[in-house]
């Protein structure tokens, strides 16, 4: 790793001097290799996200000032090339010969910037998170606090490390420990289950989209994760289906976590001897959370409201939106989440759902989340997202899409009959549709917003 580290290091020297340094890398061993070739610089990594659209791309660029990237060409071939202005820094042309000495002659300090994360950006353009190399170190040390990993550890890494829970928890996380880590590059359920039997881990992270395609997969081995300690799932809310199928499949429970690109990510994590289903555990050492209602008030125990978060892991803020950045922050210095949550009297979080996704249905809040986790028990459903519509009477009234599991037929009748049984009246959806796909970001979050422009232009909805 050091040889590669240097040749990395070298060619970033040689081809820019740009303080900030692109990363356009698949999941595996380079990612680390180049990021700490760029940092030994004094350079700030921009992870770059390969599946944005070229408009977004080119607005990453801009927005981080690079004028480097390092990559490999089969990458570039899957973006089409990089934007005009990006030189590009080819790992896989480099022939890693004698190893001179490693240097650090500028190397980042704790309060340097390390990494600028694009969000994927709920509304209008993707905003650049800015991570300091401090924010980085204290969440990691905050998770080996936490689940006590170490070098006898082994991780099965899948996640794309553009992302956030990619960088700290399968990236420098297993540095940090000294432990082994599994990469594959592309989610692929049936080589993931080959790995898993190969090589044993004791620590798998991933999304519910994944658990979920590896819980509905055919002729499988009920062994293939029997040495976990931990299976935690992350992103979004996980479906009581998927936790239930996947205990089933496998004899493994899935633990949550919870946090943001803002806060590094980790700031809850369910520790498998404090399992509570449905809650995302309690705040990792170090992180303050605050449960505020709409009038700004601190909530007491079991009571919805924002979930605000303090800590040393949290962001330095919004590349060049200074506006943004303070806005992101109360009076007391907590970190607006723009999640719905509640804690119980020993401190667990449970979300309830987002600010912006709430709907007020007759004067009632209603959360996607509690229709949704109807609809996924429907043995035809394989995952689902609801949105709301405006009506005159009520204000908005909820709307489903559903994705059908492989093999299985649309039912809208048999799929309203299950919510009617088990939902008030007022937030049973007033239509379902089916899409071959749900739109998702590229960690395999379903993107709601993305279902709004299909409301558009209809016809009246029946009942």
């Amino acid at each position: 790793m050091l040889v590669a580290s240097w040749h990395v290091q070298r060619a970033i020297a040689s081809t820019t001097s740009a303080k900030r340094v692109g990363v356009l890398l698949p999941t595996g061993a380079l990612f680390p290799i180049a990021t700490m070739a760029a940092w030994s610089l004094g350079r700030t990594v921009v992870p770059i996200n390969y599946l944005l659209s070229r408009a977004d791309l080119e607005h990453v660029v801009r927005d981080s000032e690079i004028d480097a990237c390092v990559t490999v060409g089969p990458m570039l071939d899957f973006m089409g090339g990089l934007p005009e202005g990006v030189k590009a820094i080819r790992v896989d042309q480099m022939r890693f010969k004698s190893m001179p000495p490693v240097s650090f002659a500028n190397p980042l300090k704790t309060d340097d910037l390390a990494v600028v994360l694009y969000t994927s950006g709920t509304s209008g353009k993707p905003k650049g998170v800015m991570l300091s190399v401090g924010n980085l170190q204290s969440n990691v040390r905050q998770i080996r606090e936490w689940v006590r990993f170490d070098e006898r550890d082994v991780m099965l890494g899948v996640l794309p490390q553009f992302h956030s829970f990619g960088l700290t928890v399968l990236t420098l996380l297993p540095l940090m420990a000294g432990c082994k880590i599994v990469y594959t590059a592309k989610f692929v359920p049936r080589k993931l289950l080959e790995l898993a039997l190969k090589h044993q881990p004791t620590a798998f992270i991933a999304i519910p989209s994944m658990y979920n395609a590896l819980r509905l997969m055919r002729d499988t081995d009920p062994k293939s994760f029997a040495s976990l300690r931990f299976a935690v799932s992350g992103g979004e809310p996980l479906a009581q289906a998927v936790f239930d199928g996947f205990k089933e499949r496998f004899g493994v429970e899935i633990n949550e976590g919870y946090g943001l690109t803002e806060t590094a990510p980790v700031s809850h994590w369910c520790r498998p001897q404090e399992q509570k289903r449905g809650w995302v555990g309690r705040a990792i050492p170090g992180v303050e959370v605050r449960i505020v209602g709409a009038d700004g008030t601190d909530l007491g125990c079991d009571q919805d409201g924002e979930v605000r978060l303090r800590g040393p892991n949290i962001m330095q803020g919004y590349l060049h939106l200074p506006d943004e950045s303070a806005a992101a922050f109360d009076e007391q210095g907590y970190f607006r989440t723009g999640d719905m949550g509640r804690q119980d009297k020993d401190g667990c979080l449970a979300i309830t759902g987002r600010l912006k996704e709430m709907l007020i249905i007759a004067g009632e809040n209603v959360f996607p989340r509690e229709i949704e986790e109807v609809i996924n028990r429907h043995p035809s459903v394989k995952e689902s997202a609801v949105i709301g519509s405006s009506d005159p009477s009520r204000g908005e009234v909820p709307i489903a899409f559903v994705e059908l599991r492989e093999g299985e037929s649309f039912d809208e009748r048999s799929i309203k009959a299950l919510c009617r049984d088990e939902l008030a009246g007022f937030k049973v959806p007033r239509e379902i549709r089916c899409l071959d796909a749900l739109p998702r970001n590229p960690t395999g979050k379903i993107l709601r917003r993305k279902l709004i422009p299909l409301l558009k232009n209809d016809a009246p909805a029946s009942s």
